[in-house]
């Protein structure tokens, strides 16, 4: 997914401020999902919802307002009710590595418990 940085993701310094590679994550992994033809919005109307577990976040370089990035996510590893991803967001211009983070999702019902990932979602991913 490609993002350009705007004056609202940055802090007085001209840098992307930390929280907000969180949003840019999150996007990305969305990206994914709808790229299989699950949306987000589908999976939860069938009683679906994904909540972050963990997040690990490794932050190399900054982004700057105007820049260009890439943000990308692949599952890294499945288990019975959690999706892992592996992301990265990088310079569209440079190349240089800017964030890696490894964040993994849980399956929940509709009343908060986790459960089994949903089979359309596991072939397709």
């Amino acid at each position: 997914m490609e993002k350009r940085i705007y004056y609202h993701d940055t802090d007085a310094g001209g840098v992307v401020y930390y929280g907000r590679y969180l949003s840019f994550l999150e996007e990305s992994r969305t990206e994914l999902l709808d790229s299989t033809g699950l949306t987000v919005k589908a999976l939860n109307d069938r009683g679906y919802l994904f909540a972050v577990r963990k997040c690990t976040i490794t932050y190399k370089a900054p982004a700057r307002y105007g820049d260009r990035i890439i943000c990308d996510a692949k599952v890294l590893k499945m288990t019975a009710a959690q999706l892992i991803f592996d992301q990265t967001i990088h310079n569209k211009e440079t190349g240089q590595l800017l964030v890696h983070a490894e964040v993994a999702l849980v399956c929940l019902s509709l009343d908060f418990k986790p459960q089994e990932l949903p089979e359309d979602l596991r072939s397709k991913i």
